[in-house]
């Protein structure tokens, strides 16, 4: 197989494989190199050839980043502007999206992995999003509150500041948009900091932005490794809110570092998500979506339904047809025709996600398909690993209980509706997780019992900008999209007016 696309678009801030020197940071409405020269060079997963060579900041490049928001906010224009306004520029910037749409998905494809319809329905949910909140913009501008005769009382809403966007790897362009768009229609300034790993279109949505008509100082790019810049973010008296999306470790130091001065913090934490499936569906349309469910862009998803729940008197029918249809997944480049799943994003990743296999057989978990990396020998060179089912498992395993981030479903059984969400909840993540049955009273009480962020029931996975999306337990803290994900980036003001003052006399 000869790969279709072996290079990214050529554009000023993504530089050859090979340059000696790049200008992929934005700060203040500029792209410039990184302070100290450093550079990173960006692979493809598919070959690990290199896709591009990328600025790599320092805390210098993060301070001028920060620096430049906080002019931006304090003496800029932006958060003066009417809300209108700012709404029409996020519908250009959705515009633009929808513009460059098959080459932003190709960026994607090549920087995550994913195949090229995965990022192509990346790109369409994220112009939803920026759609959605620029309908949203102007839509709340606060209330009156009940008082005495005489007196106005009124709660507004203003931005809280400056805001620092740390996004991961796995979605990079969607997990930005979720962030950056409901921050632009409250009147916030933003410096964003991508994974290393995956900046390519971090860049090129910023650069949209730009060209939408964001003020300079307005949204800013640092891009480098997240114990450098992503700390000196995060520590930065000048910042007022993190918005992290990744690991739990991750996001315990965030939250730890955050509390020295008091920042406001919204973190998405990923999850350990069930999938419950009772006896009484279509095993075949339950499979079906079991598969999607727990190898969609090879099982690098926060809310992969991972951890299979399955009634004791279909579980060998089920597993069965899933090893089966897992074993038939088409693995391969991203931008081939017909491949259904692409590589792990890296190496390091890809390491880790063996050694979680490896600690599950040990455990006593039997392999029914995967465990292995595919024997093609044109996939050699990338970070591939086959789709793998798990199944004798029981919920003291690790396997069982730690996100894996892989292309790895383990499977449970279970005989009673009760010690079906009993298994559901035992977990210390609360993302999402999935309930299928032909019993609708069953559908609701189960979904209503399971303390998870969002539930399916019948389906697995679809969201929409309108609706909250958040975990609770240790999945993290506050909520993106809808109504609550504009508000994480607001600060409710209260404004009392006295129209009749008379002295009190309290102290004569």
């Amino acid at each position: 197989m000869t790969q279709p696309y072996v290079t990214l678009p050529a554009r000023p801030y993504l530089s050859p494989p090979g340059a000696a020197q790049a200008a992929s940071l934005y700060v203040d409405g500029a792209w410039r190199g990184a302070a100290a020269g450093g550079l990173r060079e960006i692979r493809n997963p598919y070959d690990a050839s290199v896709l591009t060579v990328v600025s790599e900041a320092d805390t210098e490049d993060a301070a001028a980043a920060v620096a430049a928001a906080r002019a931006a906010f304090d003496g800029g224009d932006w958060r003066r502007r009417p809300a209108a306004e700012r709404g029409e520029v996020l519908t250009r910037i959705a515009d633009l999206l929808q513009r460059d749409r098959a080459e932003i998905a190709l960026m994607e494809s090549l920087d995550t992995g994913k195949t090229l319809p995965e990022g192509e329905i990346d790109v369409d949910d994220v112009t939803a999003v920026f759609r959605y909140y620029a309908g949203l913009a102007d839509k709340d501008a606060g209330r009156v509150v009940p008082a005495p005769e005489g007196i106005l009382s009124r709660v507004v809403y203003e931005p809280v500041g400056v805001c620092a966007m740390i996004t991961p790897w796995n979605y990079p362009l969607l997990q930005l948009a979720w962030k950056m768009a409901p921050a632009l229609a409250a009147g916030n300034t933003m410096v964003v900091k991508p994974s290393e790993v995956t900046p390519v279109t971090t860049a090129k949505l910023v650069d949209l932005a730009t060209e939408a008509g964001v003020p300079p100082g307005v949204v800013n790019l640092v891009l480098g490794a997240g114990g450098t810049v992503g700390a000196a973010l995060v520590e930065s008296p000048g910042v007022d809110l993190v918005s992290f999306t990744g690991g739990l470790a991750t996001g315990r130091r965030i939250m730890a570092s955050a509390a020295a001065t008091v920042k406001k913090v919204a973190l998405e934490l990923g999850g350990k998500n069930p999938n419950i499936v009772f006896d009484d569906v279509d095993l075949d349309t339950a499979v079906d979506y079991a598969l999607s469910a727990a190898f969609f862009h090879s099982g690098q998803v926060c809310s992969a339904g991972a951890r299979l729940i399955v009634h004791e008197s279909v579980h060998d029918a089920f597993t069965a047809e899933l090893a089966r249809r897992a074993d038939r997944i088409r693995i391969g480049c991203g931008q081939e025709k017909g491949v259904q799943a692409g590589p792990l994003v890296s190496a390091e990743h890809r390491a880790k996600v063996e050694a979680a296999v490896a600690r599950g057989v040990e455990e006593g978990a039997r392999l029914l398909a995967g465990g292995v990396r595919p024997a093609e020998p044109e996939l050699a060179d990338g970070y591939f690993f086959r789709p793998t089912v798990f199944v004798d498992c029981d919920r003291g395993m690790d396997i069982v209980r730690q996100e894996v981030f892989g292309p790895v479903v383990t499977v449970e059984r279970f005989r009673t509706e009760a010690e079906a969400v009993e298994l559901g909840n035992d977990t210390e993540y609360g993302l999402s997780g999935g309930v299928w049955t032909n019993d609708p009273a069953r559908g609701e009480r189960v979904a209503a019992a399971l303390r998870h962020g969002t539930v399916w029931i019948n389906d697995y996975g679809p969201y929409f900008p309108g609706a909250e999306w958040g975990g609770f337990k240790r999945s993290g803290v506050g909520r993106e999209l809808g109504q609550a994900g504009l508000d994480e980036y607001r600060e409710a003001k209260h404004i009392y007016r006295n129209f009749e003052p008379r002295p009190q006399g309290w102290f004569s």
